[in-house]
Formats: structure tokens, C-alpha cells, sequence
């Protein structure tokens, strides 16, 4: 039953949002904004143009129990904004370690979401990890500044697939220690 599902994944309210689980009825704003070649360039994952069925294949993929991936919906009504802002997720990569992910819908760029959502996401640590990394393009400056605002520390330059630009794409890599 998906209310299962939902419960094994914490909500967390910052100043402005709420972070909870995604839900089915987010499938047209996930998909509107994820949509955006603004958004799915500064993604590893996804697709440009989106093919059809994948926002549903992914929020599938949230709502099932074994996933190695949790996602919360940037949820901005509480502060009058869209039902979905954004996501943020951590995906588990073993050894008390995950990788922190997150995109913004340009409407609400230059803002402080995502500092925001990253910062309360780090605080909260609800897969109590020992490190949580992240990586970001290196065309896309403002998210370095997220993860450094964080806490995050560099670790080095890499390459990255990005599906969306058919291409390997420069990246920067962090490392965030937790205990």
C-alpha cells in the first residue's frame, strides 16, 4: 500500500518549505519542470526531450519500498509558492555513505532554495550516514556554492555522463563529513 510506503521517509520543515516523500499527485508538476532543458542540463538523469511515461516510471521507483534512492518534493505551499519547487534526494551508496542530488525549477532560481532544502537535508541526516558526497557541474557555479555553504569540502574534478546533454560533462566532487 503506497501510505506504507510514505512512512519510512521523514518530512522535514525548513523556514519556507516542506520536504516530504513524493507523491502520484505530483506527476504533472514533476514532469512540467523536469521538462525544462533549463533543469534536466544540470541533471546526470534526465532525458531531453522527456519520453513518455517517465515522470510516472520515477515516482514508481520513489514509492518502492527496497529503493536505494529517497526523494522529497520541495513542497513551497506553506510559503504560497508551487506544490513542487523542486527535489532533493539522497541515493544510498553503502558503507553509512549517500549521495546528496537536488534540482530547482528556474522560476524559483537565485532564491536560496536550494541552500536552503541542502542545509536542512544535511542537519536532519536521516539516513544517519557518515559522509554524504555530491557532485556538480562545473557550468553551473551556484550549486558548487550550495554544497560549500553547506559544509561541503572539494574533493576534485571528474567527468559525468549527463543524459539530457548526450555528453560527458566536467564535474566538481564534495565530501561531507558527519560525525
Amino acid at each position: 500500500m503506497e501510505l506504507e510506503t510514505l512512512v519510512q521517509q521523514p518530512v522535514f520543515e525548513t523556514e519556507r518549505f516542506v520536504l516530504r516523500p513524493v507523491q502520484r499527485s505530483d506527476a504533472g508538476l514533476i514532469e512540467f519542470h523536469t521538462c525544462d532543458i533549463r533543469v534536466a542540463r544540470q541533471t546526470i538523469s534526465i532525458p531531453h526531450p522527456l519520453p513518455p511515461g517517465a515522470t510516472q516510471s520515477f515516482i514508481d521507483r520513489c514509492l518502492t519500498p527496497n529503493r536505494e534512492e529517497d526523494v522529497w518534493v520541495i513542497d513551497g505551499t506553506p510559503n504560497g509558492w508551487s506544490e513542487v519547487v523542486g527535489l532533493v534526494s539522497l541515493e544510498r551508496l553503502g558503507q553509512n555513505k549517500s549521495e546528496l542530488g537536488y534540482w530547482v525549477a528556474p522560476t524559483f532560481w537565485n532564491q536560496g532554495v536550494a541552500s536552503e532544502v541542502a542545509k536542512a537535508i544535511v542537519a536532519q541526516n536521516p539516513m544517519r550516514n557518515a559522509t554524504i558526497v555530491a557532485a556538480v557541474f562545473q557550468d553551473n557555479p551556484a550549486s558548487a556554492r550550495v554544497l560549500t555553504n553547506c559544509g561541503f569540502e572539494y574533493l576534485g574534478d571528474v567527468e559525468a555522463f549527463s543524459v539530457a546533454r548526450n555528453a560527458k560533462v566536467a564535474t566538481w566532487t564534495y565530501l561531507r563529513k558527519m560525525h
